[in-house]
């Protein structure tokens, strides 16, 4: 039914939401004195989505816009030294260790003699590269694509680049937004797997899902099990 298998990386493989919203709740804390949560979580979110068309997905440009938005609340008024914080929670939210998710590895290694497996991540280059070499998970994947936006286009170019039928190409992923809806967008099948925490970037409303080309399961080990059913 499938000959690849293509997965998302952060939240998916790894943690990686949990990073950036324990870094939030140490920029709430800091500009406690100039207004409130709610208020500053707001700007932050649209200071963000406001930024991805000129700095991408990823820590960088989550860092650039936590400075911004600090200096919108405080009215400019905030202490370089504040600035310079952020700037090292940025830093340290780059250099945070990989927390691969229960099971992932086995999983992989039990599906990688059976399909052609592709990891494809979106973000920073260098950082998603880096993380990818830091999971010891880059040997089980024949492909790995890094890509600036997950959409039907970029899927698009991912199978017609690799010669493969979007019938026969299954992703597994957290997001609705860019792991499910693009893929099924195109002929593609697709597994959800929730992460506890989603990212307000990934928010999308659900459109109509064909039911014979998606599932959703609660953990990656449920994986192999799908297939061998589907397969029968």
């Amino acid at each position: 039914m499938f000959e690849t298998i293509a997965f998302d990386a952060d939240d998916t493989l790894w943690h990686n939401e949990m990073i950036f919203q324990d870094t939030q709740e140490l920029l709430y804390q800091m500009l406690k004195p100039y207004t409130d949560e709610e208020v500053i979580h707001q700007k932050l979110s649209k200071i963000e989505m406001s930024n991805l068309r000129l700095f991408g997905y990823g820590i960088t440009g989550f860092t650039l816009s936590m400075i911004e938005t600090a200096l919108l609340v405080s009215g400019g008024q905030i202490p370089q030294s504040q600035i310079q914080y952020i700037i090292d929670c940025g830093k340290q939210m780059l250099e945070a260790p990989i927390e691969l998710l229960p099971d992932v590895r086995p999983t992989l290694e039990k599906l990688m003699d059976s399909y052609s497996l592709m990891l494809i991540s979106k973000g920073d280059l260098m950082h998603q590269m880096n993380k990818v070499e830091s999971s010891g998970l880059a040997e089980l994947f024949s492909v790995i694509e890094i890509v600036h936006e997950k959409n039907n286009h970029t899927y698009k170019k991912i199978v017609d680049k690799h010669g493969i039928t979007p019938s026969s190409f299954l992703m597994v992923g957290n997001s609705m937004r860019s792991d499910i809806l693009p893929i099924l967008e195109i002929g593609g099948s697709a597994v959800y797997i929730p992460y506890h925490v989603t990212s307000h970037v990934e928010m999308t409303t659900q459109s109509d899902i064909p039911a014979d080309r998606f599932w959703q399961l609660e953990s990656l080990k449920e994986l192999p099990q799908l297939l061998s059913t589907l397969h029968q």
